[in-house]
């Protein structure tokens, strides 16, 4: 298995070089050279099976075996632990013909632990291959820095740069970036948000003063590492709901976790139809329901980790909706990146339109979605699960549908407060994080301010 870019870049990576790049170097992001499958039925029959060995086998296939036996073992038991209830495939179904998932049952109560405490080990194993050190720079809006820290604290082999925009993650998103004490972590809060910081880290990937002090990546889920640990568990959920190719409605910022999904269809696994649920930082739906791409300043929202208008990942659906033009793909997103506004041809909306439909959700939508799934069925849901459940509401004409929960309620109170009357319940890994020393290291909204604080960290 190798991979190749969305640019352009075909000089072929093995797995291991695609997830250390982390950016191709043309600054495409990476996909395989060619999509791997396999027997619907025995896709299907390893979902059905223990979660570990389901994830050991799709790992496999997208040639992580590069890194050795003991390598894909590792990062699949580290998965499984991140994923189970109980140890049972943590789906909920609350009506006829829908289900929801819920993902947040790792260190940091969000469905980034997946990936993250798979990719961790992985980059371990590589970079012991190779004998070197890695600095990892990721932009986050809330989850993804928390998982990232915890999976990669410690670690003799990473140094962990984490870019935030100050005062636009929850409280609970920021104590579990900030009060980990680890050497090889940089905590960074940006005075922007959230596309300003992933700015940031494309910039730093193809900084030359940074990569003549060694190899830099990414644990954002423009690496492809991190996207394919995502990839098991919408297998293990289908086979779960004995359904028939069920839709699956996924809130979305990044695009990651949605294009997770399309990556499991395309190998040919029982999964069906692919809804991007978006929240007022809409440029996704939007292009893909009026073939306008447009770059605005991200709004905040309830939904934090859902406030990006410009999501890496579209990318991928782009060059895969082109036909894997990458000489197309290249053009779009470099028009995008010098004017932040492009419109799309008929025939890429609708090729795209095949692949993935969108929609947007309101905040008093998601209030009322939260109370909803309380007086209804008894769930307290986090403002991102409530972005899904409405749009799984909304798109329900008797087809099963599943939505996937992608944090803990307790992660963002103040709202789920408000939408209830009463404070979600709060658990130990939450309680213990108030009154630690926090360490953060604030910046303009800058890359030259951005680029000395790494340098001055990477030494």
């Amino acid at each position: 298995m190798n991979y190749i870019g969305t640019r352009g870049f075909n000089d072929h990576r093995t797995f291991a070089g695609a997830l250390l790049d982390g950016l191709a170097p043309d600054g495409g992001l990476y996909v395989p050279q060619v999509w791997p499958s396999l027997d619907a039925t025995e896709l299907n029959t390893a979902a059905k099976g223990d979660y570990g060995v389901l994830t050991e086998k799709l790992l496999t296939l997208f040639g992580v075996d590069v890194l050795g036996a003991e390598a894909v073992k590792a990062a699949a038991a580290k998965t499984r632990a991140a994923f189970l209830r109980n140890g049972e495939t943590p789906l909920t179904q609350v009506e006829d013909n829908l289900w929801i998932l819920e993902l947040w049952h790792g260190p940091t109560l969000a469905f980034k632990d997946m990936a993250m405490q798979m990719i961790a080990p992985l980059t371990d194993a590589a970079l012991s291959q190779r004998g070197e050190k890695l600095t990892l720079v990721t932009a986050t809006s809330g989850d993804t820095g928390a998982a990232a820290v915890r999976a990669f604290a410690g670690s003799a082999h990473v140094r962990l740069v984490v870019f935030h925009p100050l005062g636009r993650v929850s409280p609970v998103q920021r104590l579990q970036m900030t009060t980990v004490e680890a050497g090889n972590v940089l905590n960074i809060g940006v005075e922007g948000d959230f596309d300003d910081c992933q700015r940031f880290v494309k910039q730093l990937l193809g900084e030359a003063s940074l990569k003549e002090r060694g190899l830099i990546s990414s644990v954002n889920s423009i690496n492809w590492g991190r996207l394919l640990g995502q990839v098991p568990y919408y297998l293990a959920a289908a086979a779960a709901s004995g359904a028939d190719h069920p839709e699956f409605v996924v809130p979305t910022g990044n695009f990651g976790d949605a294009f997770a999904g399309w990556a499991g269809r395309k190998i040919g696994a029982n999964v069906g139809h692919l809804h991007a649920a978006v929240n007022s930082n809409d440029a996704l739906s939007q292009a893909i329901n009026t073939g306008r791409y447009v770059r605005h300043q991200a709004t905040p929202t309830a939904s934090v980790s859902m406030d990006v208008q410009a999501p890496s990942n579209f990318e991928r659906l782009v060059f895969e909706a082109s036909g894997r033009d990458g000489a197309a793909t290249k053009a779009l997103f470099d028009t995008f990146a010098a004017d932040g506004d492009v419109t799309l041809s008929a025939d890429m909306q609708s090729a795209l339109k095949a692949e993935v439909s969108a929609s947007t959700v309101s905040e008093e939508t998601t209030k009322k979605t939260i109370k909803h799934a309380y007086d209804a069925w008894g769930q307290v849901i986090c403002p991102h699960t409530a972005v899904a459940v409405a749009a799984a509401l909304e798109r329900k004409s008797g087809k099963p549908i599943i939505a996937l929960s992608t944090a803990h309620a307790a992660k963002f109170p103040e709202f789920v407060t408000e939408a209830l009357g009463f404070a979600p319940e709060v658990p130990e890994a939450i309680q213990k994080l108030h009154g630690l020393k926090e360490t953060i290291t604030p910046i303009k909204n800058d890359y030259a301010a951005a680029l000395a604080a790494v340098k001055g960290f990477v030494g």
